[in-house]
C-alpha cells in the first residue's frame, strides 16, 4: 500500500502538467501578454501585438484585446462589447511626454468636429499622466472600453481618473495606432493580427 501513494501523486502531477499549457501567453521582445483577459465580465482574446518604436528606440510593447478576431480597422472600431489596449513600457518617459503622445495621435487621426466631441476627455487623460510624473520601464497601462461604464485607464492596476462614457472617444484612442496616420506604421498590421514573418515576406515581393 505504501507504494501506491507516490505513484498516485506522480500521476496527478503529470495530469496537472498536461493541463497547464492551456494557460498560454504570447511574447514580443521579451514582454509577455496573456492570450485572453477578462474585461467587464467578458473574455477577450489577444487580436495582435507588437512593439512601438521611435527612431531606433523601443518605447512600449502593445497588445489589442477583442471579443473576436478582427483584421481591419473598420472591424475593430465596429466591435461590440468590451475592448482593451494594453501597453507595457520598455523605457521611461515623462508623464507630460506620454500624455502629449496620446493627444498628437488623436489629433492626427480625427478631424476638428470629432475632437470637439471628446476634447475634455483627452485633456483629462493628459492631466492624469502629468500628475503621475513619469511612466517607467515595466509599467503596465491598460485602456479599457466597458459599455456600462466607459473608457477606463489604469496604471499598474490603479485607476487614473474617472470613467469617460463615450465610445466615440475610445475609438479615437484606437485610431492612434489603427488610423490612417498611425503612430507606428509597422505596428498597425501586427495589432490587426498579421504575423511578422508574413509582413517580411510581403515587403520582399
Amino acid at each position: 500500500m505504501r507504494s501506491i501513494r507516490p505513484f498516485s501523486t506522480r500521476v496527478l502531477l503529470a495530469a496537472i502538467l498536461c493541463i497547464a499549457p492551456l494557460a498560454q501567453a504570447a511574447e514580443v521582445s521579451g514582454v509577455r501578454f496573456d492570450d485572453a483577459v477578462k474585461v467587464g465580465g467578458k473574455e477577450l482574446k489577444l487580436n495582435g501585438l507588437g512593439v512601438r518604436t521611435k527612431a531606433v528606440f523601443k518605447v512600449y510593447a502593445m497588445g489589442l484585446y477583442l471579443g473576436r478576431k478582427e483584421s481591419s480597422t473598420e472591424g475593430v472600431l465596429a466591435t461590440a462589447g468590451p475592448r482593451r489596449i494594453s501597453l507595457v513600457m520598455m523605457r521611461e518617459l515623462s508623464g507630460e511626454d506620454f500624455g502629449q503622445a496620446f493627444m498628437s495621435g488623436v489629433n492626427a487621426n480625427s478631424d476638428k468636429a470629432e475632437r470637439g466631441k471628446f476634447m475634455n476627455h483627452l485633456v483629462k487623460i493628459g492631466e492624469s499622466f502629468v500628475t503621475v510624473g513619469s511612466v517607467k520601464k515595466g509599467d503596465v497601462i491598460n485602456v479599457d472600453w466597458v459599455p456600462e461604464k466607459g473608457t477606463l485607464v489604469e496604471l499598474n492596476g490603479k485607476p487614473l481618473g474617472e470613467p469617460m462614457p463615450d465610445q466615440v472617444f475610445y475609438n479615437a484612442l484606437l485610431k492612434i495606432w489603427l488610423g490612417d496616420k498611425p503612430a507606428d506604421s509597422a505596428l498597425k498590421p501586427l495589432l490587426l493580427g498579421q504575423k511578422p514573418e508574413v509582413l517580411a515576406q510581403q515587403s520582399h515581393n
